[in-house]
C-alpha cells in the first residue's frame, strides 16, 4: 500500500501551518487516511519548484501514493504550473488530494482524472492567452500616449524590450513560451532569449546572481 504525504505552505512568517495541518488530519480521519510524512515550508510562491521543495517531494514519491494538500495554491504559483505538477504526478502513478476544491486526481489514469486534466490544460491555455493580451494592450496603451518603449539609442547593451522587464518577468511566471512572448513584442525569439538571460529575468538567473 502506497504511502501518504502532506505538502503544507505558507509565504510568510506571519502566516501559520497549523490551519493547513488541522485541515489534513481533519479531512484524513473523515475519510479513513492516515498521513504517512509532512513536509512544511515556509517560502513564497514566487520562488523556484526547489526552494518550495516540490522537486524534494516529487523525488519521494512512488506509484501508489497520495499526495494531500489544503488547496492546490498550495503547490503552484500559476493555473499553468498547477496543471504541470498534476500531469507529472498521474504520470507517476501519485493521486492528488486538494481539500478546499474537494478534487481528487487519481494515479491510476482513470477517465475522471484525465478529464480533470483536460480541464486543466484548457484553463491554462486560457490564462496564458489572456495575459499575452492584457500585455499586448498594456503596450500599445503606452505607444498610443507616446511613451516610448526601450532604452535611448547608443547606450551599451540596449534592447528594444528595455524598459518591460516587469512584464515579461511575469509572462515567465505564467509559463508563456518564447514564441508567444516575441510575438506580444514583436521582436525575434532570439531577442527574447539573449535578453530574458541578459537581464535576468527568470528566478534561478535571480538567485544565481545574488
Amino acid at each position: 500500500m502506497g504511502q501518504t504525504f502532506a505538502y503544507l505552505r505558507v509565504s510568510t512568517s506571519h502566516q501559520d501551518v497549523k490551519n493547513q495541518r488541522f485541515e489534513i488530519l481533519d479531512y484524513s480521519q473523515r475519510n479513513g487516511l492516515r498521513v504517512d510524512h509532512f513536509i512544511e515550508v515556509e517560502m513564497s510562491s514566487r520562488k523556484g519548484s526547489g526552494e518550495r521543495m516540490i522537486d524534494h517531494l516529487l523525488q519521494r514519491l512512488n506509484p501508489g501514493d497520495s499526495v494531500i494538500v489544503s488547496e492546490l495554491s498550495r503547490i503552484g504559483r500559476s493555473t499553468v504550473e498547477v496543471l504541470n505538477i498534476v500531469k507529472q504526478l498521474t504520470e507517476m502513478g501519485v493521486a492528488l488530494i486538494a481539500i478546499k476544491q474537494n478534487m481528487t486526481v487519481s494515479g491510476n489514469g482513470n477517465v475522471q482524472s484525465k478529464v480533470m486534466v483536460t480541464l486543466f490544460s484548457l484553463f491554462a491555455e486560457l490564462e496564458r492567452d489572456l495575459i499575452s493580451e492584457r500585455t499586448k494592450r498594456a503596450l500599445e496603451a503606452k505607444k498610443a500616449a507616446g511613451v516610448k518603449i526601450g532604452r535611448p539609442k547608443g547606450r551599451t547593451s540596449a534592447s528594444k524590450l528595455d524598459g518591460v522587464e516587469e512584464q515579461i518577468r511575469e509572462l515567465l511566471r505564467k509559463k508563456v513560451s518564447m514564441a508567444s512572448i516575441s510575438k506580444i513584442f514583436e521582436v525575434s525569439r532570439g531577442t527574447v532569449y539573449n535578453f530574458i538571460h541578459s537581464r535576468k529575468l527568470r528566478d534561478h538567473d535571480i538567485g544565481r546572481a545574488s
